[in-house]
């Protein structure tokens, strides 16, 4: 990628300049800047082609996390990364939940930023590139799967998945039968094998896809003890 359109909001004005500034001497970066949720979704509307955002959680006016809610409102696919000082595996989790792509702990420094964003493209690229070289619309049973729009029909009933929802999913279907060692998942999605509160993530999207599949009882998602996942049908 040329130059990297990034969206930086954080309340800090100090912390928010520094990481640009940075960001900006590293080379590559378009940086724009919000100092809350709200001026930072309304500088999303205002932008065209960003690449993506980062956005600090506890904020004024409108949380980091609900201008995440609206952002997806208009884009499912612009990359998101979550900073926060909160390391709890809940407000983790919770960050996940809101279709985030990425999560970075604060403190952080623009080098830190700038190998979290590197690795999340890296990730992203390789994943939308085996996608576009396979099928892009596959059975799971009485289920049809659309790996470009994001859907989960069955009959007249169709579910929108997030990204992370539909990149797992499509995953296990790549290797229907066979076992899927969570940390495979995790390296692909997260790029990374161990960490405590990403694997609490794959479980919270895990129970999300057994959800979404619940009505055709011949597929299943296995769990085989902590060794990863099959996916039967």
């Amino acid at each position: 990628m040329e130059n990297i359109k990034l969206l930086l909001v954080e309340d800090d004005t100090e912390y928010r300049i520094t990481i640009k500034e940075f960001l900006q001497m590293i080379g590559n970066y378009s940086v724009f800047e919000a100092k809350d949720g709200l001026e930072g979704y309304e500088v999303f509307k205002s932008l065209d082609n960003l690449d993506i955002i980062v956005v600090d959680v506890l904020m004024p006016k409108v949380s980091g996390l609900e201008m995440v809610d609206l952002i997806r409102k208009d884009n499912k696919n612009i990359p998101i990364v979550v900073a926060s000082g909160l390391i709890s595996p809940e407000s983790v989790n919770e960050g996940y939940k809101h279709d985030i792509d990425s999560y970075i702990k604060k403190p952080y420094t623009a080098d830190e930023l700038h190998g979290v964003i590197q690795a999340l493209f890296k990730r992203m690229n390789k994943f939308n590139q085996i996608v576009a070289e396979e099928k892009k619309i596959v059975s799971l049973g009485s289920y049809v799967l659309d790996t470009e729009k994001r859907s989960l029909t069955r009959g007249q009933k169709t579910a929108f998945l997030s990204k992370r929802e539909s990149q797992i999913l499509y995953m296990l279907y790549r290797s229907k039968g066979k076992l899927v060692h969570r940390s495979d998942i995790l390296k692909e999605f997260w790029g990374s094998e161990d960490d405590f509160f990403q694997s609490r993530s794959l479980d919270v999207f895990i129970n999300r896809l057994r959800n979404y599949l619940k009505d055709d009882k011949s597929i299943k998602i296995s769990t085989v003890r902590s060794d990863g996942l099959i996916l039967e049908f």
